[in-house]
């Protein structure tokens, strides 16, 4: 009897874990929804490129699943990998770095054709689709550090980039809050393993990714229509 009472509490406390896990996410949502549906074009920025070529963009905005599927649909982008970068500890796990204390941030190494795409369009699309700027060390139902917003900067350029975008979303108060988003160089990128590659196109039946990753991709649909690819 004491044995079936205990996996009856135990079933209604998951059942209770899920529905908070359910709210935040909705919750993230609808907030992500409130918020303005155009936000200014950097005003410092890069010129596309005469020619093709290959640069590098290193992001972080919570769970690298939903990132990384929103990039993936953005024009100009050749490339997106989820893995960790900005921590101390050399080739962390996913397990490593979900405990919080690695300093790792789950993130996108981004390849992408400057000749096709500005490195600030890509911080456009940051900014406005992939997450709120305005959450510390959480993205929805995910917390801790290492969902925490950061741009990982590979030079004086887009560092200047960044940081000049930060100030002018600022100036423009185009998020209620303020914008925590660190701006920071970029040291080492690991590769996260191969079952987080792609996981939200593999898994759109995944219940996560229907409700908090889903909706980003329609948001770039919509909101960026010249620079949406299926």
């Amino acid at each position: 009897m004491n044995f079936d009472i205990n996996i009856s509490r135990a079933v209604r406390t998951i059942a209770v874990l899920v529905l908070i896990l359910i709210d935040a996410g909705t919750a993230w949502n609808a907030k992500a929804a409130e918020r303005s549906s155009v936000i200014p074009d950097p005003a410092v920025d890069t010129p596309l490129a005469a020619k093709k070529g290959k640069q590098t963009a290193v992001l972080g905005g919570g769970c690298f699943w939903g990132v990384q599927e929103v990039f993936e649909h953005v024009k100009g982008v050749k490339d997106v990998i989820s893995g960790y970068s900005g921590g101390s500890v050399a080739s962390p796990s996913y397990e490593q770095v979900s405990t919080g204390r690695t300093g790792h941030a789950e993130s996108v190494k981004i390849t992408f054709d400057p000749a096709k795409i500005s490195y600030g369009q890509l911080l456009k699309v940051f900014f406005s689709v992939v997450h709120d700027p305005t959450q510390l060390n959480r993205q929805g139902p995910d917390t801790g550090s290492q969902y925490r917003s950061v741009i990982f900067y590979v030079n004086d350029e887009q560092k200047h980039i960044a940081e000049a975008y930060i100030a002018q979303l600022e100036q423009a108060r185009s998020f209620r809050d303020p914008i925590v988003t660190q701006v920071v160089p970029m040291t080492k990128f690991y590769d996260a393993e191969l079952y987080h590659q792609n996981y939200a196109r593999f898994h759109p039946e995944d219940s996560y990714i229907a409700r908090n990753d889903a909706p980003k991709v329609e948001r770039l649909r919509e909101q960026f229509p010249d620079l949406y690819k299926k």
